[in-house]
Order: structure tokens, then C-alpha cells, then sequence
């Protein structure tokens, strides 16, 4: 790992590290060389990076570093568990306002350790630098696919339904930094069920369902009734006051960082009946031909049966 802080600071905190991380066989070398050596056993590797910069995914003046540095990494779990992928190592870059440098990159590492070595991740290196604007950190993560290879957006086919994990909506009341990225339960369904596709939910229900859908060329029904809609939606609704509903707040919001799936209809039916995971499990539209009424697209479906359309809505990077 090179870290440009000062070199007072850099020493200080190479050796802070070097006493908080735990020793890992997957990454022989540790934090003493130019580079990180990672030990695959996979036949292929999948990798992911997210970056996170302080005022637009957080502001240290509200929010614990703690929690941003455990949030930088549990987005790229997300990532993975999108593609039933297992964990392995990461390397994580940072760039610090230069006051309070070393104490804030503590703090931040103090968030994130607890999450890697709960999901069994190898800190294997990275870089740090100092400067006079806001602080960014960026996570690089490494996982390997399970014996079913990767799942992909690509696969979804008509007659598949959709099913989702947990409840949507609201993360801005705390859930974007303290949720728990669904790698287990991927991991499991990925063994157990027959999955043709998946997404994690990053940006909002409605929008990455039509990125599910235009990778796969599909059109999609969601019934918006069955759309778990989580208890901070609808605070979240209420905070706002702007006439928007704990629905579309559901549909639009982001950072659920749960996940889409589609898959057969009898699978999903199973699954759902039987509950087999931490978080609960919810059929909630299925997978159409690219025409729908006569046009293509996303369609919400009420509870007396009516199609109008679907506008993706969400973040938009």
C-alpha cells in the first residue's frame, strides 16, 4: 500500500494498519511490498469499484466516518452479491483533506475492517493521498464466481417472474450506510434456485429494473401493490411533505441495495412460500415479451388490474 501523506504520517499509519488487519493467507504479502499478491482458487474472477465522494454520497459534517468507510466497501458486496459472486480481497484508495488526515483515515478503516473480515474480505493494499478539498474513497473488490458461474443482467426471459429481497425506500433515513449487502443470500439462491438474471438495486427500483430488462431485452409488468415498501419510505414521504407517496419513494429512491431477481415462476412460488433466508422474499411483476399492449416497455400494474406505464425513475450518475 503507498500512502503520501507526510512522512511522519505515512509511517504512523502503515503501522497502525499493519497492527488492526488480521493475517491472510489470500494475500501473502500484506502491506509490505509495491503490490498485493491475491491466492485465486476460482476459474474466474469478477471485480467491481465504487468511489464515494464527500457531498454527493455523504458529509462528514452529518456522518460518523465510521460509517462512510464500512459503506464504501458494502457497496461493492452489493456489486458481487448482484452477481452471486464469493469475496475475496480488496484494495481501497483514498484521498484525505489534508487536517486530520491520519485520524480520519483510522476512523474510516475502523468502519470498514468489521465489514471485511464479517465477509471474509482480505484488505490486500491500496493509496492514499492528501489534499486541500473533500475526501474521496474508492474500493476496488475481488470476488470469485460460484460453481454456477456469474449471474448477469442478460438472462432474464419472458414468463420469468420478479422477485425481490427485503423492503425498499427511504435509505436517506440511515439505511444507505447501514445495510447489509446481500452476499449470503445470493450466494445461496445462486446454489439452490434457478436464476436467469439479477441486478442489485443501487439506484432505484424502477430504473434498474429497466436495466435489467434492456440488457435482457425484455419488457416487464411490476405490480406496484406488491412493491415492499419499507417503514422509512413512508417517514421519508412524510419529512418531505411534496405530495410524494412512501410508493414512489419505493420506486425511485436508491441505495436499497437490495436485490432483483428474475427467475421460473414455480421457482420463485417455492421460494417465497418457504422463506428461506434472513430477509424476506417478495414476487413483485414479471418478465413480458418486449411488447405489451401493443408497446414496449416497463408497465405498473394496479390492483384492479390496469396498465399504465412505468417511467424509470432513480439516480442518474
Amino acid at each position: 500500500m503507498t500512502i503520501v501523506v507526510g512522512r511522519a504520517v505515512e509511517l504512523e499509519f502503515l503501522r497502525w494498519l499493519g497492527e488492526r488487519l488480521p493475517a491472510d493467507g489470500r494475500a501473502p504479502l500484506g502491506l509490505r511490498d509495491d503490490a498485493a499478491i491475491l491466492e485465486l482458487s476460482g476459474p474466474r474472477v469478477v471485480t467491481t469499484v465504487d468511489m464515494l465522494t464527500e457531498g454527493v454520497d455523504f458529509l462528514l459534517s452529518q456522518d460518523d466516518p465510521e460509517r462512510v468507510g464500512r459503506k464504501a466497501l458494502a457497496v461493492n458486496l452489493s456489486d458481487l452479491a448482484a452477481m452471486a459472486a464469493r469475496p475475496v480481497a480488496a484494495l481501497v484508495a483514498m484521498t484525505l483533506p489534508r487536517d486530520g488526515a491520519l485520524k480520519l483515515a483510522q476512523r474510516l478503516f475502523e468502519g470498514l475492517i468489521p465489514l471485511a473480515e464479517e465477509f471474509g474480505v482480505a484488505l490486500a493494499g491500496g493509496d492514499t493521498n492528501t489534499w486541500d478539498g473533500p475526501l474521496a474513497i474508492s474500493v476496488t473488490l475481488f470476488g470469485e464466481v460460484s460453481e454456477r458461474g456469474p449471474l448477469l443482467r442478460s438472462g432474464a426471459r419472458p414468463g420469468d417472474v420478479l422477485l425481490v429481497t427485503g423492503k425498499l425506500g427511504g435509505s436517506r433515513l440511515g439505511h444507505q450506510f447501514d445495510f447489509t449487502p446481500r452476499v449470503r443470500e445470493a450466494l445461496w439462491l445462486a446454489e439452490h434456485a434457478e436464476l436467469h438474471a439479477g441486478i442489485d438495486l443501487s439506484d432505484g427500483l424502477s430504473l434498474d429494473l429497466w436495466r435489467l430488462c434492456q440488457a435482457s431485452g425484455v419488457g416487464a409488468i411490476l405490480d406496484v401493490a406488491n412493491v415492499p415498501v419499507s417503514e422509512d419510505a413512508a417517514r421519508w414521504a412524510v419529512r418531505l411533505a411534496d405530495g410524494s407517496t412512501a410508493l414512489d419513494h419505493a420506486l425511485s429512491d436508491g441505495e436499497d441495495f437490495e436485490l432483483l431477481l428474475a427467475m421460473p415462476r414455480e421457482a420463485a412460488e417455492r421460494l417465497v412460500k418457504e422463506q428461506p433466508l434472513a430477509c424476506r422474499l417478495t414476487i413483485i411483476g414479471e418478465c413480458v415479451t418486449g411488447e405489451c399492449a401493443g408497446k414496449a416497455g416497463l408497465w405498473r400494474r394496479e390492483a384492479d388490474g390496469s396498465l399504465t406505464p412505468l417511467v424509470p425513475r432513480g439516480y442518474e450518475h
